[in-house]
């Protein structure tokens, strides 16, 4: 009796074709790269993203060829995100935040046949080009007027080229498990490795996702992702999206404060993005005396989500936060802070304090703690350990890598220190190779980081740890103040005494204009250990 039910592909291209089915009206607003908001619909971006498909075998891409598109969040960028595998070919998304010399070796490891730019990336495509070996072809996603000038031979228009086709096409189809997209890794250590997501993978993840504890997407919301496409897949947004019915609002480039606000207001009711957007962004709102009009629910993840921002969000603006956590190589949610009823029972701080958690895993995702021996650790919300993870959307083997990157039983190490309560709820305590060892004990550099981001002068913070003789490690803030505004080291250290323990607090505080970021927008360790280094620094008690 096995056996008896229809088979059903799990590719991404069923995604858009149900959009386009059964919410083909459902409006998409898009700031261009040129300029000009524009509305699109689902059935829209079908049409385009078949006679992409068309066009690029056209170009004599073949199964498994891999496009590199380096590209904003536009309406335009989601033709890609299906016309491209659609063709049967594998979407390599690129970010143009690197450096040009990443983005070569990344776009060779890859071998990608084309690549699709942004008009305005025009630049970065010149000085990368003549190193890439396998590209045979440069698309400039713009129409004719917008084409830009440039000194790179036989570039071709996007608009033209989809022009010169019709949507008389079938999508390209095959076993599930093929590969559908790639996002290579930030590379903190070493070459940057590349995550191969399959159309399972994707298909399964954007169903984990849109469900009622995690996002809760239905065809009511129109959800904006401010995280670009090209981040950690995403975060599966351009999946989840057309897969439930929603309306989209398409940011474009501008990242500043007024350009987000003006997009929120297109009648967003979910967006995401990383804690520094959201910093800036709220930071503007009450500078302005603005509300948010539409907006009922914002993902915030890549990073500790500070206990003053998810405050702010919910007692200010009636918007509730739902912290995340993921990673590239889990496609990449693993975790989300939406309350279960034992949470429900709480009180409102209690309730914060929950939301500081980076929330529990849904179905499709599994997490265990272990200790350096590899000993599971119990869900006591109190013992820190390796953070594992294993699930229908998690990484097994990078590209061209031989081995695993899994254990015998299938256990990705996600090179997270955490604690997980008894209800499932996760806090990251730290990276492993961020925490700080004083005297034989952790220190969480992201509690440091929070508790001082709570200050109200304080607009970003750093801790790291460094050298000192007697405690082999200890903790120093690096902070970036309001502008025009002074902080006094000892107010900081006093108001973050409410939020630490006495031994944990910072031993100095570094006042600085900026802090360092990385290509996707976290804090840079690396770039303010660089910082120090060139500046001799040492622990005061060693100065002394």
């Amino acid at each position: 009796m096995d056996n008896l039910m229809q088979p059903f592909s799990l590719r991404v291209s069923e995604i858009l074709d149900h959009a386009a089915r059964y919410h083909p009206w459902r409006k998409i607003i898009s700031r261009n790269v040129e300029g000009p908001i524009v509305e699109t619909n689902w059935s829209s971006v079908r049409i385009k993203a078949k006679k992409l498909s068309k066009a690029l075998q056209k170009l004599d891409i073949k199964k498994s060829d891999r496009i590199g598109v380096m590209a904003w969040n536009t309406a335009r960028h989601l033709e890609l995100w299906y016309g491209i595998p659609g063709s049967g070919a594998i979407n390599h998304t690129l970010n143009p935040r690197l450096f040009s010399k990443q983005l070569t070796y990344i776009i060779n490891h890859a071998e990608d046949k084309i690549l699709m730019v942004d008009l305005d990336l025009i630049k970065i495509l010149e000085e990368i080009l003549p190193t890439c070996k396998t590209v045979t072809h440069a698309i400039i996603l713009a129409d004719k007027a917008n084409m830009p000038r440039s000194n790179l031979p036989n570039l071709i228009c996007y608009e033209e080229l989809v022009a010169n086709e019709d949507s008389d096409f079938e999508w390209v189809t095959g076993h599930e498990t093929e590969a559908c997209g790639i996002c290579y890794t930030s590379g903190t250590t070493g070459n940057p490795k590349g995550v191969v997501y399959t159309h399972r993978s994707n298909v399964l993840h954007a169903l984990t996702s849109a469900s009622p504890d995690m996002i809760n997407l239905s065809s009511t919301d129109r959800i904006m992702p401010v995280v670009p496409l090209f981040h950690a897949n995403g975060w599966s947004i351009g999946y989840t999206a057309p897969l439930v019915g929603a309306s989209m609002v398409m940011p474009g480039k501008e990242m500043t404060p007024e350009a987000l606000y003006e997009m929120l207001e297109k009648g967003v009711t979910v967006t995401a993005a990383v804690p520094t957007i959201w910093l800036l962004l709220l930071n503007y709102l009450k500078e302005k005396k603005l509300k948010l009009s539409s907006l009922k629910r914002v993902i915030i993840g890549g990073s500790s989500c500070p206990k003053a921002v998810i405050e702010s969000f919910q007692k200010d603006f009636g918007v509730k936060v739902l912290h995340a956590w993921g990673m590239t190589e889990m496609s990449p949610l693993g975790t989300i802070c939406s309350f279960k009823p034992e949470v429900l029972e709480l009180s409102e701080e209690e309730k914060i304090s929950v939301q500081e958690t980076t929330g529990h895993p849904p179905f499709t995702v599994e997490l265990k703690l272990t200790d350096d021996n590899g000993n599971k650790l119990k869900n006591d919300g109190k013992t820190q350990g390796k953070l594992w993870a294993r699930g229908a959307a998690v990484v097994q083997k990078y590209l061209k890598f031989d081995e695993k990157v899994v254990d015998n039983d299938g256990w990705f190490d996600t090179g997270d220190v955490a604690t997980i309560d008894e209800n499932g709820y996760m806090s990251i305590t730290d990276r492993s190779k961020d925490i700080i060892k004083s005297g034989g004990e952790w220190i969480s550099s992201i509690e440091l980081e929070n508790a001082a981001v709570g200050h109200p002068k304080i607009v970003e913070a750093a801790a790291i740890g460094v050298f000192h003789p007697k405690w082999d490690e200890r903790p120093i803030l690096v902070v970036v103040c309001e502008k025009g505004t002074r902080v006094k080291e000892k107010e900081i250290t006093d108001f973050m005494s409410d939020y630490v323990a006495k031994w944990q607090i910072p031993d100095d505080i570094i006042f600085v204009e900026e802090i360092p970021h990385t290509a996707t927008g976290k804090i840079s360790k690396i770039g303010l250990r660089k910082i120090l280094e060139n500046q001799n620094y040492q622990h005061p008690d060693i100065q002394q």
